[in-house]
C-alpha cells in the first residue's frame, strides 16, 4: 500500500512539474521578447504589432488504435492550452505551447474471451517547443505557416482510474500498477494566423503527433491480465482554433528634425509710434493706447512693457487699456524687447513718450426751471424752460414731467404744458390749482439732477347762452315754444346756485310807435319771461326771483340772434296754437336767455354779459 501511494505521488509530481515548467518557460520567453523587442520595434516596427503573440486555443484530440497485444485505443476527446510565440525574424518565429487533452484508454479485446474489456480515464499533458516558418513577413494581416518540433507528453491516468485498478474487484485485470507514462514525441503541422485588429487575432492549427505507445506501467505481456507491448508507435492529430493577443510596436517613420535656420541679420528693432485715438479723454472712462509698427527684422516675437507715469501697467500686448481715476496729465511709455535665441542677443527699443490730458468728469446740474406764464387760465398753455449742464466728459438728456396736464416735447430743454387735461369740479365756481412741472437732467453715466417750477391754473366758468324766446309782432306773451326754452332747458340747469339767470329784451323797428313815443314792449317781454320762470306751481319750475337779472335794449340788435322758433323746434308746429306761432320774420322780437356764473357780471347792451344789469 505504501508503494501505491508513493507511485501515485510521483505521477502527480511529474504532471505538475511538466505544466509548471511549460508556464515558466512561456513567461520567460515573453519577458525576454519584450526586453529584446523594444529596441527593434522602436527602430523599425511592423505594419501590425506582432513581435510577440500570446494565445489560447481549444479543439479536438484524435489517436489511432494500436493493434498489438490486447489492442489499445485512446478515445477521441477535447484539447485546450496556451501558446507563446516570439517572432524573432521576419519569416521565422519560436513557439512554446502547453496542451491539455482528454483521451481515455480502452482495451479492444478482453483478457479472457467473452469477458468485459478493461477501460479507464486518461489525461495527456503535452509541452512543445517549435520553430515556426511563415509564408508572409512579420506584420502581415494573414500569415500561413508550417512547424515541427519536439514534445514531452505525460500520459496520466485519472485518480479514479488508478484507485479502481487497485480494488480487489479488478484484481482479475492485473492492473494494480497502473500509473502515468512520460514519453518524448514529435509534433508537426501547420495553419494560418490573421489579424482581426492590430492587437487581436485568430489562428487555425492542425498538428500531427508521433510518439511511443505509453504502457502506463502495465506489464508488456501476461496470460492472466491486461498488458501493453513495448516499443509500439502511437500516431494522433490535434485540430484547434484560438485567439491571439499581439505585443509589439507598429512601424512609425522616423521624425526628421529640420536643421535650425541660420541666424538672420539683426536689423533695427522698432517700438513704433503710440496713439490714443480721437475724442475727449475723460476721468473714469477707459482709454486704449496702441503701438503702430513695432517690429523685429529677425522675425522673433516681441515682449511689450508699458508704463503710465513711470509705473508698470498692462500686459504683454501691443495695446494698453487703462481707466484714469483722476483728471490731469498722463505720460505713456512703451518698451519692446526681443527674446534671447541661439546666436542672437536680447535687444530693447523704446517708443517716443505719449502725453495725455484727461478732462475732469462733473455730474450734471439742473440750475433752474421756469414757466411762462406762471399763472394762466384753464385750457391755455405755458412754455417750460430748464437750464441744465453737464461736462466735456458727458452728454445730457432732459425729461419733463408734471403733476397734471399734458407735456409736449418733453425730452428737450424747452417744453410746453397744456392745461386742458387739468381736472376741476364742474359748475359755476372759480377754482385754482397749482401744477408742478419737473425737469430731470441725466448724463450718459447715469448721474442726474432735477429742478421744478410751479404754474397756477385758474378755472373761470363761462356764461351759457340758450335759444332766444321769440314773440309775435307787437306781442309780449310767452308762447309754448318760449316756455319750453325757459322751463325745460334753462330751469333745470339753473338749479346750480353758482349761476344767475340773465334775460335781455329786444323789439323790432316796425314795433316803434309812429308818434315817437318810447315803447315798453321789450321790458314787458322780459318781465313776462321772468313770470314764467318764477310763478310756477306743482311740477312747474319755480326759480328764485333774486337769481334773475333783467335788461332791455329796445331795437338794438348787437348780439347775435339765436331764435328758438316754434316751427323749427324739436316738437312739431302743430303743438302750438296758430295764434302763437312765430316765424323767422319775428326773430328781432326776442328775449336773450343767459345762464351766467355769479363770479361774472353782466354789462347791458353788450354781446356777452360780463356785468349784471342794475335794473330788476
Amino acid at each position: 500500500m505504501m508503494k501505491l501511494f508513493t507511485t501515485r505521488s510521483r505521477t502527480r509530481t511529474w504532471s505538475r512539474t511538466l505544466a509548471a515548467t511549460g508556464l515558466a518557460l512561456a513567461l520567460c520567453t515573453v519577458a525576454g521578447a519584450q526586453t529584446t523587442a523594444a529596441p527593434t520595434a522602436a527602430a523599425e516596427g511592423d505594419e501590425r504589432p506582432d513581435k510577440v503573440e500570446l494565445g489560447v486555443f481549444g479543439g479536438g484530440s484524435f489517436f489511432q488504435q494500436v493493434d498489438k497485444g490486447l489492442g489499445t485505443k485512446h478515445v477521441s476527446g477535447g484539447a485546450a492550452g496556451f501558446r507563446v510565440t516570439e517572432n524573432i525574424w521576419k519569416y521565422v518565429g519560436l513557439e512554446q505551447a502547453f496542451t491539455y487533452s482528454v483521451n481515455n484508454v480502452k482495451f479492444l479485446r478482453p483478457v479472457t474471451p467473452g469477458d468485459t474489456s478493461f477501460n479507464y480515464g486518461s489525461r495527456i499533458y503535452q509541452f512543445s517547443l517549435n520553430p515556426v516558418v511563415y509564408w508572409t513577413p512579420r506584420g502581415s494581416k494573414f500569415r500561413p505557416f508550417l512547424t515541427a518540433g519536439p514534445s514531452a507528453l505525460n500520459f496520466n491516468p485519472t485518480d479514479t482510474a488508478t484507485a479502481e485498478a487497485r480494488f480487489l474487484t479488478n484484481a482479475k485485470y492485473g492492473a494494480q500498477n497502473l500509473d502515468d507514462s512520460l514519453q518524448v514525441g514529435l509534433n508537426y503541422g501547420g495553419g494560418v494566423k490573421w489579424h482581426i485588429t492590430d492587437r487581436l487575432g485568430m489562428r487555425l492549427d492542425a498538428r500531427g503527433i508521433w510518439t511511443k505507445n505509453p504502457t502506463f506501467r502495465l506489464p508488456d505481456q501476461s496470460a492472466v491480465g491486461v498488458y501493453i507491448p513495448r516499443a509500439d508507435k502511437l500516431n494522433g492529430i490535434q485540430t484547434t482554433v484560438g485567439l491571439t493577443y499581439y505585443i509589439g510596436k507598429k512601424y512609425e517613420p522616423p521624425v526628421v528634425v529640420a536643421a535650425p535656420p541660420p541666424p538672420q541679420p539683426l536689423g533695427a528693432l522698432a517700438a513704433g509710434a503710440l496713439s490714443a485715438g480721437s475724442g475727449t479723454l475723460c476721468q473714469g472712462r477707459a482709454i486704449t493706447i496702441r503701438s503702430a509698427g513695432a517690429s523685429d527684422p529677425a522675425g522673433r516675437g516681441l515682449t511689450y512693457k508699458w508704463k503710465v507715469n513711470g509705473q508698470p501697467m498692462g500686459g504683454n500686448s501691443p495695446e494698453l487699456t487703462f481707466t484714469p481715476e483722476r483728471a490731469g496729465n498722463y505720460m505713456i511709455e512703451l518698451e519692446v524687447e526681443s527674446p534671447n535665441t541661439t546666436g542672437m542677443p536680447v535687444r530693447v527699443a523704446k517708443s517716443n513718450s505719449l502725453a495725455l490730458n484727461v478732462q475732469e468728469y462733473k455730474a450734471p446740474t439742473a440750475a433752474s426751471c421756469t414757466a411762462t406764464p406762471a399763472a394762466l387760465q384753464y385750457g391755455q398753455t405755458a412754455s417750460l424752460n430748464a437750464q441744465g449742464t453737464g461736462s466735456a466728459c458727458s452728454t445730457i438728456a432732459f425729461q419733463w414731467t408734471a403733476t397734471e396736464g399734458t407735456i409736449s416735447n418733453g425730452t428737450s430743454a424747452n417744453a410746453t404744458l397744456d392745461t386742458k387735461s387739468v381736472r376741476f369740479e364742474q359748475g359755476g365756481k372759480i377754482q385754482s390749482k397749482t401744477v408742478t412741472a419737473t425737469a430731470k437732467v441725466t448724463d450718459d453715466r447715469g448721474q442726474s439732477a432735477s429742478c421744478s417750477t410751479a404754474i397756477k391754473v385758474d378755472y373761470i366758468p363761462q356764461a351759457i347762452r340758450f335759444s332766444d324766446v321769440v314773440f309775435g309782432k307787437n306781442g309780449s306773451r310767452v308762447n309754448n315754444c318760449g316756455k319750453r326754452i325757459l322751463l325745460e332747458e334753462l330751469a333745470p340747469k339753473a338749479a346750480d346756485p353758482d349761476y344767475d339767470i340773465v334775460l335781455i329784451g329786444h323789439i323790432d323797428q316796425d314795433e316803434v310807435s309812429k308818434t315817437k313815443k318810447p315803447s315798453t314792449l321789450d321790458m314787458q317781454r322780459v318781465l313776462n319771461a321772468v313770470a314764467v320762470l318764477t310763478g310756477g306751481t306743482g311740477t312747474c319750475a319755480k326759480v328764485d326771483a333774486a337769481r334773475v337779472k333783467v335788461d332791455w335794449t329796445g331795437t338794438e340788435q348787437i348780439s347775435d340772434m339765436q331764435p328758438g322758433l316754434c316751427g323749427t323746434s324739436t316738437r312739431t308746429a302743430a303743438d302750438e296754437r296758430s295764434s302763437s306761432k312765430v316765424s323767422t320774420a319775428d326773430q328781432n322780437r326776442r328775449v336773450e336767455v343767459w345762464l351766467v356764473p355769479k363770479a361774472l357780471s353782466c354789462r347791458p347792451r353788450s354781446r356777452t354779459p360780463s356785468r349784471c344789469p342794475q335794473r330788476n
